[in-house]
């Protein structure tokens, strides 16, 4: 009882520091050459960026995060000559969020029901996290739908959460803990996925914290820690991934250890695994370059070990 006060006590504590969300105006992609949309999905009202020419890459950003988690690699993508996609997941930055919906198998299912919207019939999946664990559920479920994987510290054989997140897991205990959300936590989080926390900047929490004060935001986070599993990718499944795969992995990566990259790279029949150096569980945003340098090469060369295209276009999608 007494552990339950605490806790109580603490929840409200840090209810009283929530902070706004910036402005709608000032929200990514505001102020960029990118312009958000509003496409129904699944039943699901996604926001999403789909900008640019031939052949198509989609980006699924991981637990927590939006399409803002993207701004790095989306300009130098477009410039090189592809379409991108981006979008917040269902649950998560400004998309809906039902109570329910969030199984491994319902987050694939949505993915190929937006290329479906969009008209793309394949496409190379680039997914941080939790959204690499989702790309490769397509892969696996839909193979057709997927020319190319790019993994950037994935999930699929767990996750070491930090504390607030291990309680919002748990199942009684979750509902006060998501209840009461603070920009500091926020911030709190996001600097755990740098290998140097000081690079997060009070601009970037702002943006990863627009979205939580949402209402509905508490409800979709238990959502996904209750129905989805980070640990689906074991059991030899990723044999039987057929797509190219390139892994990158930060090297400081304390939410998922590095040896669950070495063994993405082990199971994975075609794959390609690089560390990024200096970098933590989040590489797209703390060392862009890097991944940016990969991710380039990799559409337009494939991997090193296996010299093929694969972003070459299908013959029924044009250049």
């Amino acid at each position: 009882m007494t552990a339950h006060r605490t806790l109580v006590c603490v929840a409200l504590l840090v209810s009283a520091c929530r902070a706004a969300p910036i402005p709608e105006a000032q929200r990514y992609p505001a102020g960029t050459a990118f312009r958000a949309q509003y496409r129904t999905v699944d039943g699901t009202r996604l926001r999403l960026i789909d900008s640019g020419n031939g052949t198509p890459v989609v980006f699924i950003h991981g637990f927590g995060a939006s399409i803002y988690g993207w701004r790095y690699q989306l300009p130098p993508t477009v410039t090189a000559g592809y379409r991108v996609v981006a979008f917040d997941n269902r649950g998560f930055g400004f998309s809906d969020k039902p109570a329910h919906g969030y199984t491994n198998a319902a987050y694939a299912h949505l993915v190929v029901s937006l290329l479906d919207s969009l008209g793309i019939a394949s496409a190379v999946l680039v997914g941080h996290s939790m959204g690499g664990a989702i790309a490769a559920e397509v892969a696996l479920t839909y193979p057709d739908r997927v020319r190319g994987l790019v993994l950037i510290d994935a999930a699929g054989y767990g996750v070491r959460w930090p504390g607030v997140l291990k309680l919002a897991r748990w199942p009684q205990v979750g509902a006060v803990v998501t209840r009461f959300r603070a920009r500091w936590i926020t911030g709190r989080i996001l600097r755990s996925t740098f290998a140097d926390p000081s690079k997060v900047t009070e601009a970037e929490v702002d943006q990863y914290y627009a979205p939580v004060p949402d209402p509905a935001y508490g409800r979709a986070l238990r959502g996904v820690l209750r129905e989805f599993r980070f640990d689906s990718l074991g059991g030899g499944r990723l044999g039987g991934v057929l797509a190219p795969t390139l892994i990158l992995w930060g090297d400081a990566d304390r939410w998922i250890p590095l040896r669950d990259g070495t063994r993405f790279a082990r199971e994975l029949p075609r794959s390609e695994f690089v560390v990024v150096a200096h970098t933590g569980h989040d590489a797209a945003d703390e060392s862009p370059e890097q991944v940016n340098r990969q991710l380039l090469g990799f559409l337009k060369e494939g991997l090193s070990r296996i010299p093929e295209n694969v972003a070459v276009a299908a013959p029924d999608e044009g250049p």
